[in-house]
């Protein structure tokens, strides 16, 4: 053929139909492997969404960006937002390219709309069934982590239903089953009174390590860069002339399991130093890096190990305790320190033996360490088939456990990957933190919380300016619901101009 510039367009497009069918049919063979790997094979119910989720899997492991650019000069969708709908978005581009390049009868057929949007039509139905239905004016619902005082009467609980909550969320790391089953009551109530259904969310603690007693050679003297601490997995915390800092842990075998060399983050990361020596039951860290005026240090704090192998079951024996209760009360389980397929099935198993009956539970599993990323799409698949279930992006963990820099671009990916195979994705930690606890939002939470409107919910913690927070944050993002979804931009009217 003669190349002049009327049929360029048609060769450019005949070459970019033929690279993608390749890539369909490679996308198509590697899908039933993938299957495979993440423990979906021979399943006896057919499920489009973990179908999507393989193909999408097998799409994200090849680079195709320049394809991208060669289809937006066409015209066409570059291919840039198909999370829900891997196979539908290549068959309708294909048809469009053969379209362009002079007409190809072999191909598949371009999808109907309710096919093409099939994947948006299950997320909101997964959505629905495990976080009940959306509130007026939004997509995103809100959850609120209860303080223990919510219990104490249920005028703070009618507030924040009021103010536009949608999930109560009740931490069985602090209080009891008392102020448990009281705030559970509340929320009832207040759902009544307000016409909605809020649900509660029971989060068991999981083995969390914290510190518990700690001893510093001044009363108001903060960590600094250099300074020493030492972790004491038995008996009192104490100090010397080269040690000024000490504390006994919740987890007291994590010291016995440091070595030299290895990484602690403290308080969702707000410090990091690395173990400089190790004894008979414990464990001195040097700081590496805190905040500017340093750090104080406290009781009931968070620490990460990042390069520890502790080899902990995610339930201990105070969950399956707090579990009773959680049957009792909750609509919700948010499942702590999850890693594995098989930890999915070890939590049904203790909510068996506690007389969990046919009372159905979602389940959220929170995305809070390494390992679990690498098995998400596997806890995805084991999830989905026992009922409603939801991933939290745990962020305040999971930074500690990544690294800062690494989280913006990890939670972007959570969120694709749930959209992938429709499931439901919280956005957590930090949300709003100085409006709640302050009163006045800065510019960057602002965005945060904006950005928040590409998940399916956003929590909120506790706070005194909490109601406040919640009224904000269901405004925000009534308005950016018009504006995007997920990767999408809508363009609704715009009034500013």
């Amino acid at each position: 053929m003669t190349i002049t510039a009327a049929n360029v367009p048609a060769l450019r497009a005949a070459a970019a139909l033929e690279e993608l069918l390749a890539l369909r049919a490679q996308i198509v063979d590697d899908a039933e492997q993938r299957k495979i790997a993440i423990g979906a094979e021979g399943s006896s119910v057919e499920d489009p969404a973990i179908d999507n989720l393989c193909h999408y899997l097998a799409l994200r492991h090849h680079d195709i960006r320049p394809l991208q650019r060669r289809l937006m000069t066409l015209g066409l969708s570059s291919m840039g937002r198909l999370e829900g709908r891997v196979l539908p978005t290549i068959d309708a581009v294909l048809q469009a390219l053969a379209a362009l390049a002079g007409g190809r009868q072999d191909l598949h057929h371009a999808p109907e709309e309710s096919a093409f949007f099939a994947g948006e039509a299950r997320l909101t139905e997964a959505t629905a069934d495990l976080l009940g239905m959306r509130g007026a004016g939004r997509r995103t619902r809100i959850m609120v982590t209860l303080p223990g005082t919510a219990g104490d009467g249920p005028d703070m609980i009618l507030d924040l239903a009021r103010a536009g909550m949608d999930v109560a969320r009740i931490n069985c790391a602090h209080d009891g089953p008392e102020i448990w089953r009281a705030m559970t009551a509340y929320v009832r109530q207040a759902g009544k009174v307000v016409g909605r259904d809020i649900k509660v969310l029971m989060d068991v603690a999981g083995p969390k390590i914290r510190t518990e007693a700690v001893a510093t050679a001044e009363k108001k003297a903060r960590l600094q860069v250099g300074d020493r601490l030492r972790l004491v997995a038995e008996g009192e915390p104490y100090l010397d002339e080269t040690v000024r800092f000490s504390a006994t842990v919740s987890l007291p075998e994590m010291v016995t399991r440091l070595t030299v060399g290895d990484r602690l983050r403290y308080d969702d990361g707000k410090l990091e130093a690395v173990v400089e020596s190790v004894a008979a039951g414990e464990a001195v860290v040097v700081v590496k890096r805190t905040k500017a005026g340093g750090t104080k240090l406290k009781p009931e704090k968070g620490v990460n190990l990042p390069d520890t192998a502790l080899g902990l079951s995610p339930l201990t024996a105070k969950d399956e305790t707090d579990l009773e209760t959680v049957i009792e009360c909750a609509d919700l389980i948010g499942y702590s320190f999850v890693s594995r397929p098989e930890d999915i099935d070890l939590l049904d198993e203790v909510l068996a033996r506690r007389g969990q009956g046919d009372r159905p539970l979602g389940l959220i599993a929170k995305i809070e360490q390494p390992l679990a990323l690498t098995n998400l799409p596997g806890l995805i698949a084991r999830a989905r088939r026992r009922g409603a279930f939801g991933v939290m992006i745990a962020r305040g963990d999971l930074a500690a456990e990544i690294g800062f820099e690494r989280l913006a671009e990890m939670q972007e990916e959570i969120l694709w990957l749930c959209e992938a195979a429709s499931v439901p994705c919280i956005w957590a930690t930090q949300v709003l933190e100085d409006m709640v606890k302050e009163g006045i939002p800065t510019r960057g939470e602002m965005t945060d919380a904006a950005m928040a409107a590409r998940a399916e919910c956003v929590m909120l913690n506790k706070g005194p300016a909490i109601v406040d927070a919640v009224s904000l944050l269901d405004r925000l993002l009534g308005r950016m619901d018009g504006h995007l979804f997920k990767k999408t931009p809508t363009l609704r009217a715009l009034k500013s101009w």
